[in-house]
């Protein structure tokens, strides 16, 4: 009985350590990618910051080598990250199929360019954003009593203080799509948390517009708010085929 019990906890240990093994594996993998893609940022870097501000009606100021620097890194860094997403999706979708069913495995393996397509239009519409809005808003205020600098350092520090927490905000439908397919979530929880969704939502949207009120911080937390409910209806669209589905099986195996 004891050299049963020990072969067991021996089966779970190297059970553990194979999981362990395999995400360090796909883990390395996903690295692996994002610095080759690090690279290529790094390389067509003067391109990428030509896009950034062939719009702008200002020039930005380097004040010292290291801003030069900075740019550099910033903008292979975020190139390295959007293309790294995919792959990183897949990873974690694929180090969890082991313990999903046939059908949530077709159901969330749609997930993996739907994250990908949510995190660029999250970024196109926080830079549109960005520049559409929030700059302008902020210009205005000067109202002519002050000589106003833009430096790359604090430009784009700011410009991505805003896009990338929007970005990764658009990727809520996904999530909880996702974890509705596995039993985490449930639509009963989400709405039952609503007004507790809609508070971090305001607090997040008041930390990423620095305005001096809450004009700014309530209109750009709306869409977030209209994602958490679009949000509630996936799920409860999710749930519903998983019950669909489960009553089926059982249907048959009762028979």
């Amino acid at each position: 009985m004891e050299e049963d019990r020990k072969v067991t906890v021996d089966e779970k240990e190297m059970d553990f350590v194979g999981h362990l093994s395999e995400l360090r594996n796909r883990l390395i993998v996903t690295a692996i990618l994002f610095i080759i893609l690090f690279i290529v940022g790094f390389i067509y870097v003067e391109e990428i910051y030509a896009f950034f501000v062939k719009d702008l009606e200002f020039k930005l100021t380097a004040i010292g080598p290291s801003e030069i620097i900075w740019i550099y890194f910033s903008m292979a860094g975020l190139i390295a990250i959007v293309g790294s997403i995919p792959i990183l999706t897949y990873q974690i979708w694929a180090f969890v199929k082991p313990g999903l069913t046939a059908w949530e495995q077709r159901a969330t393996l749609a997930y993996i360019p739907a994250t990908f397509i949510l995190f660029i239009v999250g970024l196109i519409f926080g830079y549109l954003m960005f520049t559409k809005s929030l700059i302008p808003f902020l210009l205005s205020l000067n109202n002519g009593m002050f000589e106003i600098m833009f430096t790359i350092d604090k430009y784009f520090k700011f410009l991505m203080q805003v896009t990338i927490p929007i970005a990764v905000l658009f990727e809520l439908p996904i999530v909880v799509m996702f974890l509705t397919s596995i039993g985490i979530l449930t639509p009963k929880f989400l709405e039952k948390n609503r007004r507790y969704a809609y508070f971090a939502l305001v607090v997040v949207s008041t930390i990423i517009t620095p305005a001096p009120d809450f004009i700014l911080p309530l209109i750009i937390s709306i869409p977030l708010i209209l994602i958490y409910e679009v949000s509630i209806q996936l799920a409860k669209r999710i749930y519903r085929k998983k019950l669909q589905k489960h009553e089926e099986i059982m249907s048959e195996e009762s028979i």
